[in-house]
């Protein structure tokens, strides 16, 4: 009988593509109780099948080992190939589905096992306050959770399906202004009565990001719901993302000031999202991709068959992202968003996939949604200024840098009304409106 070394068995085989060929691996003692064997096997999504009695598995003061791994007895070795052949199949899954999150979650780089070390500190310390186990052991894990913002699973997107709830019924409106108020005739005004007759429409806040004083009281037209005007923070673009105490819906629906939507088109937008509360659900579409001649990203407005991104100057996506983007992205980036007044849209776009692991969802409506792309009022004058794409190839780049890499999700659904162009009486289309636009 032959034994080969670690290294005589690397070089006859391909260790990572057996690794990642092996549905189970053994994780037996090292030199120590544990061994970095384990942190191999999660990263292949191979279940550890644990030969160390007495070790401590990492962070299993939060962590449900359970599911992500089979304990074993190093004493009855020889009853693990039994204990193995009787795992179903569906479990056999769960178990390599959650390798793969706790990976990615805990132990994917130094940063994050630093962090969750420090995190879990946080909730020993703060225990009143601290996160749920489905918070650390369900996507998208406990650094994205964070319990300073709620410590009920409800608060959360992520969490309505397990619960088996809803989100609220209702969403608050947030028009970013940035230009002054001096005709009637203005596209945000045409806006803010548009959106205020929506069913689904709790309120409206109007963040007046504009160097000129807030306009006077009677100069905003009357509504059905409260229109409450509050100035920008330093009048900055990441003053957008402000998780604003005046903001009581789980819905917010953004909106540039110059953009044009149908009382239809937004009340069909909320109706997709409330399916999908964990997503940013809207209507502008951008994409990125790598160009492989200056070896980095870049990002096109084209329209193609996919799409990664959804403007947020006209797209609903859940509360907790304002939150997250406040408290979670490093000031780098929120300071590099305010100092180009660019690329905002595309961070919370990133940080949204980021933390779901999906894509936006882009819904039916005209093609164009601004009221003039060439606006000479407004900033919206930055659509024909070719620095405006350049600085945002610059963000794309920035943005994945921080992120470790590139957490966009391309798609290629697009979700119209049941009904859409078909051959039927418009009588009997329930979003009728959408197609005369």
């Amino acid at each position: 009988m032959v034994t080969l070394s670690p290294r005589q068995k690397k070089d006859r085989y391909d260790y990572k593509e057996m690794l990642h060929n092996s549905t189970f691996c053994l994780v037996p003692r090292g030199r120590r109780l544990g061994s970095f064997r384990f942190l191999e096997a999660l990263q292949a999504a191979c279940v550890p099948v644990m030969l160390s009695n007495g070790w401590e598995l990492p962070f299993s003061e939060i962590i449900d080992w359970k599911t992500a791994a089979v304990i074993g007895d190093e004493r009855l070795l020889l009853q693990i190939p039994t204990t193995v052949r009787s795992i179903h199949q569906d479990k056999i899954l769960s178990l390599r589905q959650q390798t793969q999150f706790l990976w990615e979650a805990y132990f994917s780089s130094v940063e994050k096992i630093v962090l969750t070390t420090l995190e879990l500190i946080q909730d020993r310390v703060l225990e009143h306050g601290s996160r749920s186990s489905l918070m650390w052991n369900s996507h998208p894990g406990g650094l994205f959770s964070l319990p300073q913002y709620s410590s009920y699973l409800g608060d959360f997107p992520f969490y309505y399906a397990t619960l088996g709830i809803r989100p609220y019924s209702k969403f608050t409106a947030v028009i970013h202004a940035v230009s002054p108020l001096v005709s009637q005739s203005q596209p945000i005004l045409k806006l803010l009565l548009s959106v205020a007759k929506s069913q689904y429409c709790a309120q409206i806040i109007v963040l007046w990001n504009c160097d000129k004083p807030l306009p006077a009281k009677h100069r905003w037209p009357a509504t059905s719901v409260p229109v409450i005007v509050i100035e920008g923070e330093n009048k900055v673009m990441s003053s957008r993302f402000l998780p604003y105490e005046t903001i009581v819906t789980d819905a917010v629906l953004s909106l540039d000031e110059d953009t044009v939507l149908s009382t239809t088109e937004v009340d069909f937008a909320f109706t997709v999202w409330q399916s999908f509360p964990e997503r940013i659900v809207g209507y502008p579409a951008r994409s990125h991709f790598w160009d492989s001649n200056k070896e980095r990203w870049g990002y096109t407005s084209k329209w193609t068959n996919d799409y990664s991104m959804v403007l947020t100057g006209a797209a609903i996506y859940h509360r907790y992202y304002h939150f997250l983007y406040t408290h979670f992205l490093p000031l780098s980036l929120k300071t590099m968003v305010d100092q180009l007044a660019n690329c905002e849209d595309i961070l919370m776009n990133f940080l949204v996939s980021a933390v779901t692991k999906l894509p936006p969802i882009k819904v039916t409506q005209k093609k164009q949604y601004k009221e003039t792309m060439m606006g000479q009022s407004s900033r919206a004058s930055r659509w024909a200024d070719p620095d405006h794409f350049a600085q945002r190839q610059t963000c794309m780049n920035k943005f994945a840098s921080w992120f470790g890499a590139m957490p966009l999700v391309h798609s290629q659904m697009r979700l119209d009304p049941v009904l859409f162009k078909d051959q039927v009486s418009i009588l009997r289309k329930k979003y009728r409106d959408i197609e005369r636009l």
